[in-house]
């Protein structure tokens, strides 16, 4: 029988007061792994005041011992590395290669909120007036929560969790109901470094537990990763009430490739960078843009990297490929290759008829390649989530910065090329948070912050990076006299 998932409030596992549950499915084996409860307001609410009677003592706790229980976490996690790593397999997809770089990324957030000691420090003046000093403090903000996608089920609750609570902050997690066991695992980690009870909190469910987060007053700022639809919700939502947020929304990542590129090395990085994942990352290269001489080129050379990989099970170590997150992901992606068809677009590989051998009811889409994708084609302009690859041709450089420019997302862009004049101009005029030069994946390390713009990103303050050090920080002036 499934695994009934709890709660885990005030230091305990605790059963949600859910009448309802939802199945855990591995999509390459439609195994049913465990039963998410929809959490209801009355559980989130359970979270929260747990949450605001440990921040008091919690918020007093010196900051540099704060800091200690991060070297404890990240050496829990390194013990319990290949336990969470099958978990992200199983319940996402991803190759266990994926996984694993998933995990060693989250690591590198741990490794970051370490800093925060450093990072919490201010400034001031000696001075200012006549006998005046003045200085800046920062100081914790109160309750934080996040609400995490199905993609990155270990690293993106990472981005927030760690920095947020070596600030002084409490935290309320909340994951996708799709991908929710790594966060168990997570949090038996957790409550192995001995954390004070209530400091972080973790809250299984969908829409009506992230609905409560949103609305409710003890809570100082959310922080959320998914689609941009959702991320309007969640920024609209989470302003109306007063709230802190940064929502990261989708993408339609494009990347130029340019004459004098180096084409087998730049679509090796393309390769990774549309297939990792199974394109389920909003990082994932959506559009190639190829310049003059270079289309054909870099088209041949996709196709035949794209259909030579292995796609299977993600526990595989052979397996380059996974499956995508559920049927329904897999129709959705299906359907949309079908409309780009029907705009004109032509499919040269096809992985709408993918198949396993031994996992003939996974969720698998394999590679798939489509050319003659103008800009009003569905394939050019909505996110796929999927392992499509779409290709453009331009006659110049200009015209590609135009294509790329005239995309309502703005969350990745780069370009492949050993010109330094067409590398500089790329950096300077193409509106992007996350620029790429012969780099296929361009995400930043976890001491930068995720950058994201136009409708790729609602909010002021970004994730990760000294950006999240002022979302979770009040900054407090203090102007004294002594004389």
């Amino acid at each position: 029988m499934a695994k009934k998932l709890k709660n885990y409030i005030g230091g305990e596992w605790v059963e949600s007061s859910a009448t309802t549950y939802t199945p855990v499915v591995n999509p390459a084996t439609c195994e049913v792994l465990g039963e998410c409860p929809e959490s209801t307001r009355a559980d989130v609410d359970m979270a929260v005041r747990a949450a605001q009677e440990a921040f008091e003592e919690w918020r007093q706790t010196p900051v540099l011992n704060r800091a200690q229980y991060m070297y404890r976490l990240k050496n829990a996690i390194e013990d319990r590395f290949e336990d969470l790593t099958e978990m992200v397999v199983k319940e996402n997809g991803k190759t266990r290669d994926e996984a694993r770089g998933e995990v060693r990324r989250g690591i590198e957030s741990i490794d970051f909120a370490t800093s925060v000691p450093v990072l919490m420090r201010s400034d001031g003046v000696e001075d200012i007036a006549a006998g005046i000093d003045e200085d800046t403090v920062r100081q914790p903000a109160g309750v934080f929560a996040a609400i995490t996608p199905f993609n990155f089920p270990a690293m993106v609750p990472l981005w927030f969790l760690p920095t947020a609570i070596t600030c002084g902050n409490t935290f309320i997690l909340k994951p996708s109901p799709q991908t929710p066991i790594s966060m168990d695992v997570l949090f038996e980690v957790l409550e192995e470094i001995d954390l004070p009870e209530g400091v972080v909190n973790l809250i299984q469910g969908g829409k009506e537990a992230a609905t409560a987060i949103m609305e409710h007053p003890g809570i100082r700022g959310v922080s959320f990763v998914g689609s941009t639809p959702v991320a309007r919700i969640v920024y609209e939502t989470c302003t109306r009430h007063g709230k802190r947020v940064q929502a990261q929304g989708g993408a339609k990542n494009y990347i130029a490739v340019l004459p004098d590129a180096d084409m087998n090395a730049s679509v090796k990085n393309i390769m990774g960078a549309a297939y990792g994942c199974a394109g389920q990352r909003c990082l994932a290269a959506a559009v190639v843009v190829g310049v003059g001489d270079a289309y054909e080129k870099v088209r041949d050379e996709i196709v035949k990297q794209a259909g030579a990989l292995r796609v299977g099970y993600g526990l595989s170590e052979t397996t380059q490929m996974g499956t995508v997150v559920s049927a329904a992901a897999r129709e959705r992606i299906h359907n949309m290759i079908t409309q780009g068809e029907q705009q004109g677009a032509k499919v040269l590989l096809d992985g709408r008829s993918m198949q396993v051998d031994g996992y003939e009811n996974g969720n698998f889409v394999g590679p798939t390649v489509v050319e003659n994708v103008g800009p009003d084609n569905i394939l050019a302009k909505e996110e796929v989530f999927g392992p499509v690859l779409s290709l453009m041709k331009v006659d110049s450089y200009d015209e590609a910065v135009d294509v790329i420019n005239s995309s309502r997302y703005g969350n990745a862009a780069s370009i492949f090329t050993n010109n330094g004049k067409y590398a500089r101009d790329f950096k300077y005029r193409v509106n992007a948070g996350n620029i790429g030069v012969n780099i296929g994946v361009a995400a930043p390390s976890a001491s930068f912050p995720f950058g994201g713009q136009k409708e790729s990103f609602f909010g002021d303050l970004h994730g990760q990076g000294i950006d999240s050090i002022d979302f979770y920080t009040e900054k407090k002036i203090v102007i004294e006299r002594w004389i």
